[in-house]
């Protein structure tokens, strides 16, 4: 017989909890093991019952689901699927390795699909691997660090999300209240302004060429003056994007005079 999938589920509210119990009642071969309904409590659950897999949530009280892992650190820890109202923490949620990011309200095929991810990884035998430590928020002498530059995105597709590289990103362009980001052909619309963008991204790769564009400078084939001191910068695919006389300095520099 198939060995049991052990799950702990923890969710600050009731209703939430017995949403999850549900969907997992209906799946094969899977047990609910305990469940917590803040971070202390699931600190306390997942030391006391090592389940194979915890469904955290992100906000509860007595530390969130980032703190509870960080609690968890220092031995082996469970698979992780973070299950969420909030998109917002995607990407610290794969930095810390969890599995999955599952956003409510829950899709059952969604969850049950994510589960049945866990039960792979359990069975390539990588369940105990622990999880690598957290970086110390402070620096040496107690100030914060510089955040380094991003590596990657996550956007949402649908009831998911998905990692965009940083260094698959073509160029980048506002859209309202949203940037859109174009990588290999696609574009995706991710929730940040111009300003969060040009900060996150390497300004050794990338290069601000409009108050509305940035672009990914190795991707450039030519840059082409035109008679009102603006620039068109072609880019390898044929692509053509508009370059402000206010931004030329970033990819001409003394020559853009």
């Amino acid at each position: 017989m198939p060995r049991q999938l052990r799950v702990l589920v923890v969710d600050d509210e009731p209703l939430a909890r017995e949403g999850v119990r549900l969907v997992l009642a209906r799946l094969p071969d899977v047990t609910v093991v305990g469940e917590a309904g803040d971070g202390r409590e699931a600190v306390a659950a997942v030391r006391r019952l090592r389940p194979d897999l915890v469904l955290l949530d992100v906000q509860m009280p007595g530390g969130d689901g980032f703190a509870v892992m960080e609690a968890l650190a220092a031995g082996p820890l469970p698979l992780v699927i973070f299950v969420t109202a909030h998109d917002a923490h995607a990407v610290r949620a794969f930095d810390v390795h969890a599995l999955d990011y599952v956003l409510k309200p829950i899709v059952p095929a969604r969850l049950a699909e994510a589960v049945s991810r866990a039960r792979a990884e359990i069975a390539r035998g990588v369940a105990d691997r622990g999880m690598e430590p957290a970086t110390d928020p402070a620096g040496a002498d107690g100030g914060p660090t510089v955040a380094p530059y991003a590596t990657r995105f996550a956007v949402r597709d649908r009831d998911r999300f998905l990692l965009v590289p940083a260094a698959d990103l073509d160029w980048v362009e506002s859209a309202a209240n949203y940037v859109r980001l174009s990588a290999r052909g696609r574009d995706y619309l991710l929730r940040r302004t111009m300003t969060e963008m040009e900060r996150r991204l390497d300004p050794l790769v990338f290069t601000r060429i409009h108050r509305s564009t940035i672009v990914n400078a190795s991707r450039i084939r030519e840059i082409r003056p035109d008679p009102h001191g603006d620039f068109d910068v072609v880019l390898i695919d044929g692509r053509t994007l508009r370059m402000s006389r206010n931004y030329r300095h970033g990819l001409l520099g003394a020559e853009g005079r």
